[in-house]
């Protein structure tokens, strides 16, 4: 039987719980190596020295599993993550006093929308904000909130249930775009009916992240898809190809001039992005000037998200 924790502070390195949390969000010695700059056995060391200190063991490891929390271990990782929030916070609020705000925010979001739209906008926003140091990670997957793989999250759903503070960020619609050349190689297009016969780039269903992304098959029914792929962007790129149809996102298509709306009136996809963060580092003051920057970026660009207007729109960031 295991042991409790023993939360004896004069037996504890404050550094080994550095290591001890990153390796309870990423589930590998090898990964949290990665985001700690060190090397494996670094991080092997100093989660035995942890151990060791609290007299108990905070991981089942196995080379398919990983490094998974004991029941120990969870309870550990509460305290742990607390307390670095309220680091954070008292670093900030001395660091910020009499000084330009600054510190680090990673920001998640889905591939497209952080590609075309987001990488863009937070460029600007450093024009204010230089001291401000953005990570932006525009995958084609949801990034965890509770592992910390990202401050800020902007998902094409609400957030899971727990401890999160969200918010609709924005509607965006998605049209059907091709090549000129494509269309003018082909019968002219009039209606849904002339789509028979065509084919699509699209997402791949059974890895498709989220159930929001499978509209090709609502949208034109009976459609024919031989190239797909797991990445909007890819499927943006293939559609310039000239070889294939795509509903792509209008912040992606209408600022292409290469891509022409087909049947723009009639397949039309609305979706929405929401906006997220975990309820401690809401307070943050970094967290709240990314996060109103990101909500005006949002609806100064009401129009060219709903694909009313092919040119992005820049907000004032304020002052630093």
């Amino acid at each position: 039987m295991q042991k409790n924790i023993n939360l004896d502070l004069t037996k504890l390195n404050w550094d080994d719980l550095r290591y001890f949390l990153e390796v309870a969000r990423t589930q590998r010695a090898s990964g949290a190596a990665k985001r700690l700059g060190v090397d494996y056995t670094t991080v092997a060391r100093r989660v035995r020295a942890l151990e060791d200190a609290l007299g108990t063991l905070l991981f089942d490891k196995s080379r398919s599993g990983g490094f998974v929390l004991t029941a120990e271990g969870q309870r550990l990782l509460g305290y742990v993550d607390a307390i670095e929030t309220t680091v954070q916070s008292a670093t900030e609020q001395i660091a910020n006093t009499g000084h330009a705000l600054s510190g680090h925010v990673r920001v998640g979001s889905t591939e497209g929308f952080g590609c075309f739209f987001l990488a863009p906008q937070l460029a600007r926003f450093q024009d204010t904000h230089p001291n401000i140091t953005i990570d932006l990670l525009p995958v084609p997957h949801f990034v965890s909130l509770s592992k910390r793989e990202a401050d800020i999250a902007v998902t094409l759903e609400r957030p899971e249930q727990g401890q999160y503070v969200y918010t609709k960020l924005c509607d965006y619609r998605l049209k059907l775009y091709a090549t000129a050349d494509y269309l003018a190689r082909h019968a002219p297009i009039a209606s849904a009916d002339d789509l028979r016969g065509h084919h699509f780039a699209s997402y791949i269903d059974d890895l498709a992240f989220s159930y929001e992304l499978l509209y090709l098959e609502r949208a034109v029914p009976g459609a024919q898809s031989r190239w797909r792929s797991t990445s909007v962007i890819a499927q943006y790129f293939a559609a310039l190809q000239g070889r294939a149809l795509a509903i792509l996102p209008c912040f992606m298509g209408a600022q292409d001039k290469r891509l022409v709306p087909v049947l723009p009136d009639e397949i039309v996809v609305t979706r929405a992005f929401y906006l997220s963060c975990r309820e401690d580092l809401r307070k943050l003051k970094r967290i709240t000037t990314v996060w109103d920057y990101l909500r005006s970026a949002a609806e100064g660009n009401r129009a060219f998200l709903m694909g009313d207007g092919d040119v992005m729109q820049w907000v004032e960031t304020g002052t630093p």
